[in-house]
């Protein structure tokens, strides 16, 4: 595609959604930063009363990073990547250009009432499903909204064949739209008894239901937000940054089909050794385990697509960004699986080695492929040269050594935790006390917390790397030409 022809595309929606995912970004981890510490130092809950309580703040943190900075990254590279391989503007379309700025306007006053909601306490407990009915309907519409933008565009392209980058957006917004509907089934209160809060709910299943269906859905959330769209950007990105072909397409494809099936089967790991029955406990494991094979047959895909290339890595900040988001993937998809192992599980579960695989998976593959993307498209959007590649390698090593620093503490603590809570005396008797345990991990949760500070002011530097890039960089006439030829 000619440089010429590239300016023509509208990226006025892709910017704001850049600015979103920036801003929802440093309000995200600076909570996690700030929860974090508090983990490590109880007496931070008591600064600022009720709403500055870990309980409090981890809603914000989780809604801020998963449905602020990670959606808009995701809607941001749509509006971004749809255009360039369908070969269409979305300027061509009056009314796709309507219905794409009301979607970016109303999912703005969707997050401020969501933040101000969770702020005050208001939810529904269900992780990842916090918001109350009202926002769930609102939830609803903002996503209808984006799908009517998705199949608009592809009903008016020129390019007739989809690339695979667009069937991992699709299968992003049908798999969410139908775990969210399912998962959000609920009865307002207020209008079956007539008391109480007027948005308050109860969840439509009850007991065990609503834990498998909640489960179902809070896993498959992993798979249709934190995976499929991220894939997505990186077989469009890797490509267009490095000048390489994808290794293989066919087994783009083939990944793709596995992870669509493996996936929606594995939420049960969740839930072993509760209520559920066995035989979903047991599904869970062995779907999780299986999942290794799609998981890295896409993560295999991307090294090899650099196979020959690996020079760039010196080169490139941005090529180096994306194979170390891979890295992290392959690593991350193969931990899930080790910990869904019934044996493994007894030892791990409800311990810090949780969340240490949710954030090297979280930091390391979605982080910096959403960070790595941003920077590819900045130029493009902006008609600017990015400020300073020298900025991108520091900001590399310093948000890896927090990533290091978070999943080993974690690993460290998690371990510690479950030989601990297991541990009995000769009588038989529990050797430890839950406070022995939780006094034995504080160092742990301050390298936690002090890992989680480098990541934060890496994307602080980020953050001023795309607005210098924005203001005060050399002006460009045409777009970098480095395009592969797989690649719009």
């Amino acid at each position: 595609m000619q440089a010429r022809d590239a300016l023509n595309y509208d990226y006025s929606v892709a910017k704001c959604f850049t600015y979103a995912a920036i801003l929802f970004g440093i309000v995200g981890m600076l909570i996690g930063v700030v929860i974090a510490y508090q983990m490590a130092f109880p007496e931070l809950n008591y600064l600022a009363d009720e709403y500055g309580t870990f309980s409090r703040l981890r809603p914000l943190h989780t809604s801020g990073v998963i449905f602020g900075f990670l959606l808009s990254g995701i809607f941001a590279t749509w509006y971004y990547i749809g255009q360039r391989v369908l070969k269409v503007s979305m300027a061509e379309s009056p009314f796709l250009m309507i219905i794409a700025k009301i979607h970016f306007w109303l999912y703005m006053i969707l997050m401020t009432i969501a933040v101000v909601s969770l702020f005050m306490g208001i939810g529904t407990s269900k992780e990842y499903a916090e918001l109350e009915w009202p926002l769930d309907i609102l939830v609803v519409v903002v996503w209808v909204l984006w799908g009517v933008s998705i199949f608009g565009l592809v009903g008016i392209r020129r390019e007739k064949t989809l690339y695979i980058s667009m069937w991992y957006f699709i299968a992003t917004f049908l798999g969410v739209a139908m775990l969210f509907l399912f998962n959000n089934m609920e009865v307002p209160t207020y209008f079956v008894a007539g008391t109480g809060k007027w948005y308050h709910s109860v969840s439509m299943y009850a007991g065990t239901n609503d834990a498998m269906v909640q489960w179902w859905y809070g896993h498959n959330a992993v798979a249709f937000v934190f995976t499929v769209p991220i894939i997505a950007m990186i077989y469009y990105f890797l490509p267009k940054e490095s000048g390489q072909p994808v290794y293989s397409y066919k087994l783009s494809l083939l990944s793709f089909w596995g992870l669509m099936f493996v996936y929606l089967w594995a939420g049960g790991h969740h839930l072993i050794y509760s209520t559920v029955p066995d035989w979903v406990q047991t599904m869970g494991s062995i779907f999780s385990i299986i999942l290794i094979l799609p998981s890295w047959g896409s993560a295999i895909n991307i090294l090899l697509t650099m196979k020959g290339q690996w020079g760039q890595l010196k080169e490139n900040p941005l090529v180096k960004l994306m194979i170390f988001a891979s890295t992290f993937y392959m690593f991350s998809t193969l931990e899930g699986p080790i910990l869904a192992i019934k044996s493994v599980n007894a030892l791990a579960h409800f311990t810090d080695w949780i969340p240490g695989h949710v954030h090297d998976g979280t930091l390391g593959w979605v982080g910096f492929m959403i960070m790595a993307a941003l920077y590819h498209m900045a130029p493009r959007m902006f008609q600017r040269e990015i400020y300073s590649k020298k900025l991108i390698e520091a900001q590399f090593w310093i948000q890896t050594t927090g990533i290091v620093l978070y999943f080993s503490s974690m690993w460290i603590a998690g371990i510690t935790q479950g030989m601990m809570w297991r541990a009995t005396d000769q009588f038989g008797n529990l050797a430890y006390s839950f406070i022995d345990t939780v006094t034995v991990l504080m160092p742990y949760y301050a390298i936690r917390a002090t890992g989680g500070l480098l990541y934060l002011i890496g994307f602080f530097m980020f953050t001023y790397n795309i607005y210098k890039t924005m203001t005060a960089s050399k002006a460009i006439e045409a777009e970098p030409q480095n395009a592969s030829p797989m690649a719009a």
